[in-house]
């Protein structure tokens, strides 16, 4: 990111490319970036774990699709992966036992 800062060292503005104004790169990661990033109103009140439960089941459905077309074996994703992927299969049949998860999301294919 180029950035722009005020008499005091604060950013003010910060741009994907240099522009006229915002000249000066600064790594993503550093704090200063990241607390003006908070701080921006475009950015308040977003919160990315709001939909982490969502986009954990799109995953979970792409790793599926890309099995049963053999794309990928289920043993070529890291070991720390495969626990995961068997946790969360184990988890998903006992719910579906138990009629705790809507067989119409289960069924509905993959997106």
């Amino acid at each position: 990111m180029y950035v722009k800062r005020n008499e005091t060292g604060q950013i003010v503005q910060a741009a994907r490319e240099p522009t006229a104004e915002c000249r000066e790169f600064v790594p993503p990661c550093a704090p200063d970036l990241q607390a003006f990033m908070a701080e921006d109103e475009e950015f308040e009140g977003v919160d990315l774990s709001k939909t982490d439960l969502a986009f954990v089941r799109v995953l979970e459905d792409v790793i599926e699709l890309l099995m049963d077309k053999g794309v990928i074996s289920f043993t070529e994703l890291p070991e720390a992966a495969q626990e995961k992927v068997m946790e969360r299969q184990s988890l998903r049949r006992r719910l579906n036992g138990l009629q705790l998860v809507d067989s119409e999301d289960e069924e509905g294919g993959v997106i």
